[in-house]
């Protein structure tokens, strides 16, 4: 059985369309795995979410982005290290349909799954005491051997660091395919899992994409936050097309 692992959309409808669409194209992915932070950073969510949910065989959990804009939603201001975020998050928030707050509300923060005899967990990102981990500026497969002592996981697969990470050692495997949403190139990331019945094997996927009109619809619709975002999570691209 194969299944495809998305991460990190961020509100990038074009990003998520263009990577369904090779999914599809594949013929032989069963299931999707998403790993949070469907919404915030791009302005899309509600198209991000109501094309996943459209979707088959889906499971998908919690990113500190949904769990971000519930805080305020709720009235409980800004959530910690969020502060920054938290005119965007706003602007997102009042932008939410009903379905799309219903949705982000029943996420869990992990999900384990049995996959083929293979035992998995769907994190967002690395947590303890149901808070996430500070990201791991030297990632490796050895650090994490010891985080996960004594769990019977056979695969770990995350998001949340935006660059992908893929390490196999002779407990387990980790994997994050990297922001599908965001990057400095019009490529949107994914990956694909092979379960078959002695090895995992791993695909790592980057489909082409027009993303022009996405970045420029920061403007057009005025997205608080936008000079910094398109900077440090795509690259200034369209700064770079004019120089």
């Amino acid at each position: 059985m194969k299944a495809a692992i998305l991460t990190d959309i961020h509100g990038n409808a074009p990003a998520l369309q263009a990577v369904l669409k090779d999914i599809d194209q594949q013929g032989d992915i069963e299931q999707l795995f998403c790993l949070g932070d469907m919404i915030g950073i791009g302005p899309y969510s509600d198209e991000v979410l109501d094309m996943l949910y459209n979707r088959k065989n889906l499971t998908v959990i919690a990113g500190n982005h949904e769990q971000a804009v519930l805080h305020l939603l709720e009235g409980k201001g800004p959530l910690e290290g969020h502060k920054g975020m938290q005119q965007h998050h706003e602007w997102i928030a009042e932008r939410l349909s009903e379905d799309s707050i219903k949705r982000i509300q029943l996420l869990p923060q992990a999900i384990e799954e049995e996959v083929e005899g293979r035992h998995v967990l769907l994190t967002h990102y690395h947590m303890t005491d149901d808070k996430l981990d500070a990201i791991e500026k030297e990632p490796a497969g050895i650090k994490w051997d010891a985080k996960y002592e004594g769990s019977s996981y056979d695969l770990i697969c995350f998001g949340h660091y935006h660059i992908l990470h893929y390490f196999r050692t002779a407990q387990r495997v980790y994997l994050n395919p990297g922001a599908l949403g965001c990057n400095d190139l019009a490529v949107a990331r994914y990956g694909i899992v092979d379960f078959q019945k002695h090895q995992l094997d791993v695909k790592f996927t980057g489909v082409p994409y027009d993303n022009r009109p996405y970045l420029q619809s920061y403007a057009r619709l005025n997205v608080p936050g936008r000079d910094f975002i398109l900077k440090a999570f795509h690259g200034n691209q369209l700064e770079k097309e004019m120089n």
